[in-house]
């Protein structure tokens, strides 16, 4: 017998295969180099004794070493389904199902209105869908949709929002999101290292709404903790972004010796950033001015000064990870149970907004492509 090469027999020991069909292999084959060793554990692999299992609705392969399984819809119900802030969501909830064989319907109320929202849980349950995410933006009005879906065995989590900060308002599993509150607070924080005294008007375009109220709140609580003469001013806007302009544009004009402007959503952030560049309200004693989100004309305000800062909660995480959960649950019966996830509070500023403006991609919400976004140099230190 041919002497076989060690990267031969430490191939052909992966497939585990009994003592006399490994030495037929080895000895019929005629396999002595390193590089047969690929080629044995190929042709061992897709024999008709190891073919890769098989979806039943459509034939195709199970995703990576999962084992077939029908293709679960799942179905997220977002409270204003056109604000390009959900975006990246729905590329994140894309690409999750694309890596796990699964589907996913968007659907919910364009305006913010909770009763469509609602119509749109109880549709996706009576359609019997294999799993719901939800974004809680009302603490009573998902209760009984929930239970209901939990009672029908689908498994259901929030995202985005998740009832109040001492009423979550639903029996879901777990909530993949940013904490709102603290988010909210620390928004008050970093204005606090620039204000000592004065005026900070705290703009928010829906007031009640659970996806943005507790930020507020937060920011609220901040200014009051810091013990500083300050005098914080919720003010509230428009979920409609031209009209949110007007009004903090008469703001501005209606209260000179601003000393802070603060948003606590996307539409109104940016329009701080509009008014402050309008009136050049830095050369008229404002201190700070920040919010939230990533929009195109933040960012640009930020890379202008007419910002201070934006804070990321990484809008495609939560989209990718309710249907990753989703899927697991339904993988394991049950016994991979969702995980409570915060996704993030990250402050982008002058000095880190560069790449946010130059790297377009479904991250962000800014490309449709797939794409390998190469990075170099050292990571910053937490």
């Amino acid at each position: 017998m041919k002497k076989i090469h060690p990267k031969v027999e430490e191939a052909v020991d992966t497939l585990k295969l009994t003592p006399v069909a490994r030495r037929r292999l080895l000895t019929g084959a005629g396999l002595a180099s390193a590089s047969a060793a690929a080629s044995a554990l190929l042709a061992a692999c897709t024999s008709s004794q190891d073919k890769p299992a098989t979806s039943g609705a459509a034939g195709a392969a199970a995703p990576g070493d999962f084992p077939a399984t029908p293709k679960w819809k799942f179905v997220l119900v977002c409270h204003v389904t056109t604000n390009p802030f959900f975006t990246p969501t729905q590329y994140g909830a894309q690409d999750a199902c694309a890596l796990l064989g699964t589907e996913f319907q968007w659907t919910g109320s364009k305006d913010s209105i909770v009763a469509e929202m609602v119509n749109a849980c109880n549709t996706a349950i009576s359609a019997k869908a294999d799993g719901l995410a939800v974004a809680v933006v009302d603490k009573a009005a998902f209760r009984d949709p929930v239970n209901r879906a939990l009672d029908a065995g689908i498994p259901v989590v929030s995202y985005n929002a998740d009832g109040s900060r001492d009423d979550k308002g639903t029996s879901r599993l777990a909530y993949v999101g940013q904490g709102l509150y603290e988010s909210g607070y620390a928004l008050g924080q970093r204005a606090l290292q620039q204000v000592e005294s004065g005026e900070v008007a705290g703009f928010i375009a829906t007031p009640g709404a659970l996806n943005i109220q507790p930020r507020i709140d937060g920011a609220q609580q901040a200014f009051k903790d810091s013990g500083k003469p300050i005098k914080f001013t919720p003010v509230g806007t428009n979920a409609d972004v031209t009209k949110g302009l007007s009004i903090i544009d008469a703001y501005a004009q209606g209260h000179a010796n601003l000393a802070g402007m603060l948003a606590v959503d996307a539409g109104s952030t940016q329009s701080i950033g509009q008014t402050v560049k309008k009136y050049n309200m830095r050369s008229k004693g404002l201190k700070v001015a920040g919010g939230f989100d990533l929009v195109p004309e933040t960012l640009a305000a930020i890379k202008n000064g007419d910002l201070d800062y934006t804070i990321d909660q990484q809008p495609y995480l939560q989209g990718f990870l309710p249907v990753l959960y989703l899927y697991l649950y339904k993988l394991s019966g049950g016994l991979l149970f969702p995980s409570e996830t915060n996704t993030g509070l990250l402050f982008v500023t002058k000095d880190n907004v560069g790449p946010y403006q130059t790297t377009k991609t479904r991250f962000e919400g800014s490309d449709t492509a797939q794409k390998l976004v190469e990075r170099s140099g050292a990571i910053a230190h937490a």
